[in-house]
């Protein structure tokens, strides 16, 4: 998986959630809770409407779309697959919902606040609505899009997004620290994303002090820009840009002002994200992927129709040590 990133596993209907679990747990045999540790459970959170805890193994999540009545100890649930529509600034007009679509949010699967990020997430997939494509729009202006199955995961690789920057991006990228917001999921939930799912829109649009939970000075997270991969030693630009809030560089200065800092960002990591660089897995039930939570940014795309089912379990674990820089 460290030399490939994204692993594909087919033909794997029988692959229970305890299995799935632990295959997850060996990346990190210490390991043991949900990435996301309870913030499910805030309601203000951006993740909480989209993933429903697996009573007998809740460190697997299930996903997906549309009715299911039952499921591994979960009755008549009502899943809701991620669109645009709800966490973008702009939209793609109703008519055209069936045939085009976006980057949901481009992101690292972590907490961002007191956990460590997850070395590898595992997807599985259990019920899959197949045949139909889309277009996926970048509607920033390029003209760039992505003819894409409908529902893909889109992974783009953080070791490619290091290697096309200039040299002086390299040596900003290995030499500056990122810090996120606390509780960063609630913290961005009043605010809108890019059209292209990679960061926010800068409104002021973030939830007040007065309304986020009370803040552990000691969980905040600052982080490398670049993280290094344990078994090729590689760089990969690893940032999760909707939850980014100051950079700290080399010379012990601190960027404070949110827009620069998510412009800074975005402009770092968007050559990545381009079309050709971006790997849409096109699902079929009993695929079983594992990837690199540390080396590779993912985005959810697609929107369904209400009567698409898609059903898919997640398993991460908060990691129990933190990545390594360069």
């Amino acid at each position: 998986m460290y030399n490939h990133q994204v692993v594909v596993i087919k033909n794997q209907s029988g692959l229970s959630p305890r299995a799935q679990y632990a295959i997850t747990k060996r990346f990190d045999p210490t390991s043991e809770s949900y990435g996301h540790g309870k913030t499910l459970d805030a309601k203000k959170s951006v993740l909480h409407p989209d993933l429903k805890t697996i009573p007998h193994q809740p460190q697997v999540q299930v996903i997906g779309n549309g009715f299911v009545k039952e499921y591994e100890g979960l009755q008549n649930i009502q899943l809701k697959h991620p669109h645009h529509k709800t966490f973008h600034k702009t939209r793609i007009p109703d008519e055209d919902d069936v045939d085009f679509t976006r980057f949901y949010r481009w992101h690292i699967d972590a907490a961002l606040y007191g956990l460590a990020p997850p070395t590898v997430t595992t997807l599985f997939a259990v019920r899959v609505p197949a045949g139909r494509r889309q277009t996926c729009r970048y509607d920033d202006g390029t003209n760039d899009t992505l003819d894409v199955p409908l529902g893909t995961t889109a992974f783009a690789s953080g070791y490619h997004m290091y290697d096309i920057l200039s040299d002086a991006d390299k040596e900003f990228v290995r030499t500056s620290k990122v810090e996120y917001a606390a509780h960063p999921y609630i913290w961005m939930s009043g605010a809108r994303s890019r059209s292209d799912g990679l960061g926010m829109e800068s409104e002021g649009k973030e939830l007040p002090e007065a309304e986020m939970p009370p803040v552990e000075q000691e969980k905040i997270q600052v982080l490398p820009m670049c993280w290094r991969n344990p078994v090729t030693g590689k760089l990969a630009v690893q940032i999760h840009p909707s939850a980014v809030r100051r950079i700290h560089l080399a010379d012990g200065t601190v960027i404070e002002d949110l827009a620069e800092v998510r412009e800074i960002i975005h402009r770092i990591q968007r050559p990545g994200i381009a079309p050709q660089y971006v790997y849409p897995h096109d699902w079929v039930e009993g695929d079983f992927v594992l990837f690199n939570n540390r080396g590779v940014i993912h985005s959810v795309v697609g929107a369904f129709k209400e009567e698409e089912v898609r059903l898919f379990r997640q398993c991460n674990l908060a990691a129990s040590s933190f990545p390594e820089g360069p």
